[in-house]
């Protein structure tokens, strides 16, 4: 059930730059501007950071989920708790109060992503996230962002006899080839029928990860930064590139 709040100087939280969300980082400042995202509406700023992080920031795999705002846009790519990074930080950076919403999702909606040996030997439970957005007193889930245009398309040519319910490869939803991924004022979902447990709200994502990390031992840790997310990475631009 969404919420109905007043805007007022309580929420000045919701706007503060933390570690991860960075927005003062010259990068995003040069972004922001470049973009002239700070003359637009409210909603048209929030349309327009979504689409960018959305569709401009290809879906993929970074070496963790708690890097900066700034190593996301330098990376050019993000899954679902990076991607959520970038789009708090730049909301932020034009004055969208906002919030993260922690989750964990079953690892079976990254198989095909993640193959063989590598998938037995993954978490069964993932940590998720998406972000809330305040706007004319309204909180809105956006969590339709994670995969770029491209690579959706490109999945849903893969399997197009697949009309209804598809989960893998980044995807967990009822609605495959018309998912709710774009925002008019509404809900966006794309992974959320993987979740599995709720971790609640936090106001920056420096305290969700402060609170709940990825259950990976140092050497599976290792082994991902260095090695199987690259293998992830590379069958995702397969499938992207048709």
């Amino acid at each position: 059930m969404e919420q109905k709040l007043d805007l007022s100087p309580k929420f000045n939280h919701l706007l503060a730059a933390s570690k991860i969300l960075d927005f003062k980082a010259e990068s995003l400042e040069t972004l922001i501007e470049k973009r002239g995202w700070r003359n637009l509406s409210d909603m048209e700023k929030i349309k327009e950071i979504y689409n960018f992080v959305k569709d401009e920031i290809a879906f993929g795999y970074n070496s963790s989920d708690d890097i900066s705002a700034s190593q996301v846009l330098k990376d050019g790519y993000g899954q679902c708790n990076t991607k959520a990074n970038l789009f708090m930080g730049l909301l932020r950076g034009v004055g969208i109060p906002n919030r993260i919403h922690g989750f964990t999702i079953h690892k079976a909606l990254q198989k095909g992503a993640i193959t063989g040996i590598w998938y037995k030997m993954s978490p069964t439970f993932i940590l998720h996230s998406w972000v809330e957005v305040l706007f004319q007193n309204e909180w809105y889930n956006l969590e339709g962002l994670i995969l770029d245009q491209k690579y959706l398309n490109a999945l849903q040519n893969k399997f197009q006899d697949c009309k209804e319910t598809f989960c893998g490869y980044g995807a967990y939803t009822d609605q495959f080839q018309s998912p709710q991924i774009e925002w008019n004022m509404n809900d966006t979902y794309i992974q959320k029928k993987g979740i599995h447990h709720d971790f609640g709200l936090y106001n920056t994502p420096d305290e969700f990860y402060k609170s709940h990390q990825q259950e990976l031992g140092i050497i599976k840790r290792w082994m991902y930064r260095y090695f199987i997310r690259h293998l992830m990475n590379n069958n995702v631009d397969k499938i992207r590139k048709g």
